[in-house]
């Protein structure tokens, strides 16, 4: 073969697959993904933001918006998870405060978009179509119970408080509290029965509503219940309840930012939660925990925009999440449970030079009684967990579960609830580049 037609060859299969390439990158919306996230991107809604998200499942999702410069405000629908988003409604007014608040769906098909007006919209075929019913109330929330069951707060002195239809928006009646100061703006009801509103103090109902009693002392941006007992809450701190809301204990938040200021939960169940809200650096971190809220951890799912906060997050199932800051910014988007997520319980960040090997070393003071510290040092970045045995090898406490850098830290060691005796604390590090594993265990002495 003469050289020519060799190298002209050679031309032709690089030419090929570059085509191949493009061709199965083409046609969709570029993806920034970062540890699990992406960013999806709604479509151009002339001045409007996302005023509230719902998802039904992995797949389908609906958006309402605020008012735009042309006074309009729409309802949003995907079908494919969030990657693309279509206007499928779209409300004229002629009042220039005028905006869509909620969106919630009883069901797949029956579903409420509610707007700080006079009206209530309705679909009952999955969004295709939405009516309009008259209500005579100006909402600023709303909790979807059932198909039929729907309630309403605002927060007006002289017709405010809660508000309820059982038959689908047609006729409503007032509930306490209505009337007077610290009327609700907020409203969350886990069942049919219990649910909370927000005022000028956080009340509980019982009873669908009719009669509401305080909860002294307490607030919340956001709350969420797995159960008629257990339930997490947030403001500038992390609160769980196992009495259904009577008592509220504060859990001990991720020690990233200086600055706490939390909005909203999802709940897989009594494990699982995730959280949102404070900013860390220029980048806001999606919240989570695995044991119900001992330990939080964190991810940073975005380094490409400064997103100060996220206002809303929901997950469908353990994998499938979406996490959005309001306003005009992108949403962002997993299908994988998102990246690795760093806890921290305890751990101080001694000094940030970079140690020359890994080593664990031996608690202070000990022995001790009840707190402890475990000095440890990692000379790069990688996969750490020290846990604490008792003398007979059974787990006691896992301490760390996560990525750390290279530094120089301190663990702190509670044994409050443990017996005298002697115990071990055990290190394991798995590099980032070489995968090569570091363990090592200490013995330490606990007297009372």
């Amino acid at each position: 073969m003469k050289p020519q037609k060799y190298i002209r060859k050679v031309l032709y299969v690089l030419y090929a697959l570059c085509l191949l390439v493009f061709f199965s990158s083409s046609g969709f919306r570029d993806k920034t993904t970062t540890g699990g996230w992406y960013q999806q991107f709604f479509p151009y809604l002339n001045g409007s933001t996302i005023a509230s998200l719902t998802f039904l499942n992995s797949l389908t999702g609906f958006g309402v918006t605020s008012l735009n410069p042309d006074t309009l405000c729409y309802i949003l629908k995907t079908t494919n998870g969030g990657d693309n988003w279509n206007i499928i409604f779209t409300y004229h007014t002629a009042a220039t405060t005028v905006s869509f608040n909620k969106i919630q769906f009883a069901n797949n098909i029956i579903g409420y978009a509610s707007i700080n007006d006079f009206i209530l919209f309705k679909t009952t075929n999955g969004g295709d179509n939405w009516n309009t019913i008259y209500t005579g109330l100006y909402p600023q929330d709303m909790a979807v119970i059932n198909k039929d069951t729907i309630l309403f707060v605002y927060n007006s002195l002289l017709t405010g408080g809660v508000w309820r239809t059982t038959n689908g928006g047609l006729n409503w009646s007032p509930l306490g509290p209505t009337g007077g100061s610290g009327q609700p703006y907020n409203i969350y009801m886990f069942n049919k029965d219990m649910g909370f509103c927000l005022g000028g103090q956080m009340r509980k109902t019982t009873n669908g509503g009719v009669n509401w009693f305080a909860i002294p002392g307490e607030t919340y941006s956001g709350i969420q219940f797995v159960d008629s007992l257990t339930g997490w809450k947030c403001y500038d701190s992390i609160k769980k309840t196992t009495n259904g809301g009577i008592n509220w204990v504060t859990q001990i938040a991720p020690k990233i930012s200086h600055t706490f200021d939390y909005s909203c939960f999802s709940a897989l169940n009594k494990d699982t939660i995730w959280l949102v809200g404070a900013r860390v650096f220029s980048h806001a971190p999606v919240y989570k925990t695995t044991n119900g809220g001992l330990n939080w951890g964190y991810q940073i799912p975005d380094t490409t925009l400064q997103i100060y906060s996220y206002g809303y997050i929901s997950f469908v199932n353990a994998k499938v999440g979406w996490a959005n800051p309001g306003g005009n910014f992108p949403a962002i988007h997993t299908t994988t449970g998102g990246n690795d997520t760093t806890f921290y319980t305890g751990i101080k960040l001694v000094e940030e030079y970079v140690p020359t090997g890994y080593l664990l070393k031996q608690n202070y003071p000990n022995p001790f009684n009840p707190q402890t510290n475990i000095p440890f040092e990692l000379s790069e970045s990688g996969y750490v967990t020290l846990k604490v045995y008792d003398i007979t090898g059974r787990e006691v406490k896992e301490l760390i579960n996560g990525k750390w850098g290279k530094a120089s830290y301190v663990a702190e060691f509670n044994a409050e609830n443990l017996a005298s005796g002697i115990y071990f604390y055990r290190l394991k590090f798995v590099s980032d580049a070489t995968k090569k594993e570091f363990i090592d265990t200490k013995k330490m002495m606990l007297l009372k």
